[in-house]
């Protein structure tokens, strides 16, 4: 049957989920993955990986996990050491290791004639499918921006981090403060000579417990209108953290939750210890000396980019994703409106989603294909109402902001909600069509 064989590329979390639900619909498939195993960049072996020794998840492992396979045991925010185990038992549990190729990347999509896609991959493999799941992760190219001018110092995106004593002695300057860049700084202030992080706006901070638990694990399953939560839960922030202005933070310009949030306020204690200081945004280099935007500047031997990290699905062109911005436009996060034999799993990022929320993302793919071959007519019906409906709003009342990291960014009650709407769709007869009031495309985020 190979004409309804299908390839999954990419043996991250994601990728697992997709090989975890096509294997429970029973629907053939192959896993490609160039590194060694399965884990994705939670491997810090893998050279591709963009993980540092001191990384621990953000989320708390209860709204984190797959639902069919607890971590039953592991602390609220294991580290990575802890989660790449993780990832090989539930393969191993479940028998999806020997699904993948390893050490096998893919490096060409191509169309054929009769609808399906060849894949290329090193080796010398030309394969057949009659599609093809895109689970090769979303963190994997660096963000690198340009600035007037030459460091002449060290310049390092974080995805070359990978401990604090590479800082150890040196003058720091961080580039960015999301997650990853203050997790660094608070590495690097045991071992760094200076630590600076220059920002261009405010971040609200959320700290890992709240009352004596998870923070995300409050209000489950009981999401609150958007502007109450925002009122809410800015109350209980500035209770509990401060006002991170203070620390030399610019104000946010934008509420909470309209960009994705820091979990870590130890970054603000170390603030208070005099331990780092906030610059400006940069201007430009001048050999080692930053220019800062307000006329000040320093002297630093290193300088890390926490810039993020740019999408980048190198072996296929973007035409077929309906590429037309800094993110593809699809369907749920999923779909090509063409229906072209190609899935994008993972392409989502929103507080609290977990690895439940792709894998629920990799059901409705494998609803989808499973129609395809038992019953085209539902499978036809969705691709009606993709055409012709108004596509589900997913930001659950949020004004994202118009930046390229938030470009495929989504409430997580809000998609879950419209994944498993479409995944019942999929599994009931074609009926007349339902519309919603919701905008055709991707709501418009905030300039």
């Amino acid at each position: 049957m190979q004409e309804h064989r299908y390839a999954i590329i990419g043996a991250g979390p994601s990728g697992l989920a997709a090989a975890r639900a096509l294997q429970k619909a029973g629907i053939a498939f192959d896993g490609y993955e160039a590194s060694r195993g399965v884990g994705g960049l939670w491997d810090i072996e893998n050279p591709r990986s963009t993980m540092y020794e001191s990384a621990h998840l953000i989320s708390s492992r209860t709204t984190t996990q797959f639902a069919e396979f607890p971590m039953d045991g592991a602390p609220d925010y294991p580290s990575h050491r802890v989660l790449i185990e993780y990832f090989r038992d539930y393969a191993a549990r479940f028998g999806l290791d020997a699904r993948f190729r390893f050490d096998t990347k893919v490096t060409r999509l191509e169309r054929t004639d009769d609808g399906g896609w060849m894949l290329h991959a090193d080796g010398a493999v030309a394969q057949r499918y009659a599609g093809v799941i895109l689970a090769n992760g979303t963190l994997a190219e660096p963000n690198i921006p340009v600035f007037p001018g030459e460091f002449t110092g060290e310049l390092l995106h974080t995805s070359a981090y990978k401990r604090a004593t590479q800082l150890t002695g040196k003058r720091v300057l961080i580039i960015g403060a999301g997650n990853s860049g203050c997790d660094i700084a608070v590495d690097a202030v045991h071992h760094a000579a200076s630590v600076d992080m220059s920002v261009r706006r405010g971040y609200y901070f959320v700290p890992r417990y709240l009352f004596g638990r998870p923070s995300d694990t409050l209000n489950q399953g009981k999401p609150l209108p958007a502007r109450l939560k925002q009122l809410v839960d800015t109350r209980v922030l500035r209770a509990f953290t401060g006002d991170p202005v203070r620390f030399g933070f610019p104000k946010p310009d934008y509420r909470i939750y309209e960009s994705h949030p820091i979990v870590n306020t130890l970054i603000l204690n170390h603030l208070g210890q005099g331990d780092l200081r906030i610059r400006p945004d940069v201007d430009r280099f001048d050999g080692t000396t930053v220019h800062f935007r307000d006329g000040s500047s320093g002297e630093y031997d290193t300088v890390l980019l926490a810039t993020g990290y740019t999408l980048d699905y190198p072996f296929v062109d973007r035409a077929e994703l309906n590429w037309t911005s800094w993110s593809p436009e699809l369907f749920l996060n999923v779909f090509p409106p063409s229906f072209n034999g190609l899935y994008v799993m993972g392409m989502i990022e929103a507080s609290g989603i977990g690895w439940q929320g792709r894998y629920e993302q990799a059901e409705l793919i494998a609803e989808y294909l499973a129609a395809l071959e038992r019953d085209p007519a539902r499978a036809e019906e969705l691709r009606r109402r993709v055409a012709d409906d108004p596509w589900p709003d997913l930001t659950g009342g949020y004004r994202y902001l118009g930046l390229e990291r938030m470009s495929y960014y989504v409430n997580k009650d809000a998609y879950r909600a419209a994944v498993r709407s479409a995944v019942a769709s999929l599994r009931e007869a074609p009926g007349p069509a339902v519309r919603d009031a919701a905008p055709r495309r991707r709501a418009k985020a905030r300039a």
